[in-house]
């Protein structure tokens, strides 16, 4: 028994040494940040792997981990498969967006984007719909570190989303991009060694892969041939596919590079780091439902932790996850002050603030943002489910036009109005007034009367945009 108490102190040290590393390094990293292009794309100054490392444990977080262990649980490797829609979108964006961000040197927003295109109107907009989206999403991550400190280290729900996004808001306020970044790049070493850690601790412990497959329901295994099934599958894909893209943080990422091939590499090593990865987040899932079929499947990936490690590597992996969630969260929380001080609060003032005074509104937004996504992380049940709620608020709306932009398609305000109209009453109706039909996902059906209306209105006075 003493034995084991040391080890979980020692397990507690780890955990709490690892966050105050974390802590040291954002504000560390942040020193010297004086002004809005600092705070917001790190002045353009990383690379590659720098690129590969924060834009994939910026999207890796409570969703795409114990969410996935969580769905996988309920329903299977199908869901593995939904989320490798994401990663196509990631290899897509690296292949054909990438290489045109060069055209926006001075940009540190998506409204920076939407406002040549669109008008002053479009960019407002912009913002309002990814400030939004980035509370939601941040939402989740913080409800997920919430489960994290309750189970292992005692604290309730509640302070534990508390004293999570107390640690996000303090660097990420101080230093902006920069302390994000320097922070995810420490954060993704640690997780990419703790998520295979877990999944092969837990085969271990139910006895070998063949027991797990034992033990869980055929049908877990496989992908059902049912055609509603399918049809499901493939709305969830596009789902995934579409519902991120562009996002205000994963446009920032496009941002910061120091020269365009460092974007695109960057973001195709991360798409192709993410297929991988998702299949070993599922997999956790599915060792925990052989592990105890009755559990609740939110603490799936937890539970797996908890029973399959000793004290010791728990504390490692513990950190691990703890990283998956923070380095998502911070990037979220910087995203959406961005967005609101950029492309609300800047467009709306008829007098331009100073370099210094705008700074101070951006890091006092910061707060304000995270106090809202934790009253969102704690009115949800699963996390999972509140990234696709916060994703209808994107992609039927700004996706489309921000992509034409772009993509140098034909533009014009006439355009963008059509689209997100058209965009937002068809996701309004599908979802909420004829209920899905056919387990299609409104923001798919949505997506597509934006892109429908889009293209097919004020042909005649839209401008091909030379990019």
């Amino acid at each position: 028994m003493q034995a084991t108490t040391e080890m979980l102190t020692l397990q507690n040290i780890i955990i709490f040494i690892y966050l105050i590393a974390v802590l040291i390094i954002g504000v560390w990293a942040g020193r010297g940040v004086n002004n809005m292009k600092d705070y917001a794309v790190a002045s353009r100054s990383f690379g590659t792997m720098a690129i590969f490392a924060t834009l994939s444990a910026s999207f890796i977080g409570g969703g795409f981990s114990m969410g996935n262990a969580e769905k996988v649980f309920l329903v299977g490797i199908s869901n593995i498969v939904a989320l490798w829609g994401f990663s196509l979108k990631e290899i897509l964006v690296a292949r054909y967006i990438a290489p045109n961000i060069i055209h926006y040197p001075h940009a540190i927003s998506v409204g920076d984007i939407m406002e040549p295109a669109y008008g002053k109107e479009a960019r407002i907009f912009a913002g309002i719909f990814g400030v939004i989206l980035c509370a939601g999403i941040l939402g989740a991550q913080i409800g997920a570190i919430g489960y994290i400190f309750n189970l292992f280290l005692g604290i309730s729900h509640t302070v534990g989303i508390i004293f999570g996004l107390g640690i996000v808001i303090i660097y990420a306020t101080i230093g902006g991009m920069k302390a994000v970044v320097w922070t995810d790049i420490m954060q993704f070493g640690v997780l990419v060694v703790g998520i295979p850690l877990t999944l092969y601790y837990g085969i271990e412990y139910v006895g070998g892969w063949s027991e797990v497959v034992a033990k869980v329901p055929a049908n877990h295994l496989s992908i059902s041939t049912d055609p509603k099934a399918l049809i499901a599958l493939g709305s969830l894909f596009l789902t995934f596919l579409l519902g991120e893209t562009l996002v205000p943080p994963y446009v920032q990422r496009l941002l910061i590079g120091k020269e365009n091939h460092h974007i695109r590499k960057g973001t195709l090593m991360s798409g192709l780091f993410s297929i991988p990865f998702f299949a070993a987040t599922g997999l956790i899932g599915l060792v925990a439902l052989a592990m105890n079929p009755s559990m609740d499947a939110n603490l799936a990936m937890p539970y797996v932790i908890q029973e399959a490690l000793s004290p010791l590597p728990q504390g490692i992996v513990i950190a691990a996850i703890i990283s998956i969630i923070m380095s998502s969260a911070d990037s979220f929380l910087n995203a959406a002050a961005i967005a609101f001080s950029n492309d609300i609060i800047k467009p709306i003032r008829k007098k331009p603030l100073s370099p210094e005074l705008e700074l101070k509104m951006a890091r006092t937004i910061t707060l304000a943002v995270g106090i809202l996504a934790v009253m969102f992380a704690l009115s949800i049940d699963s996390i999972l489910d509140i990234l696709i709620y916060a994703y209808n608020f994107w992609a039927p709306t700004i996706l489309v036009p921000l992509a034409a932009a772009l993509l140098g398609a034909p533009l014009s305000k006439y355009r963008f109005i059509a689209g997100a109209t058209a965009g937002i009453i068809t996701t309004i109706v599908w979802s909420n007034l004829l209920g899905t039909p056919f387990g299609i996902d409104g923001l798919v059906v949505g997506t597509l009367a934006n892109c429908i209306a889009f293209f097919v209105t004020d042909r005649a006075h839209a401008k091909r945009r030379v990019i």
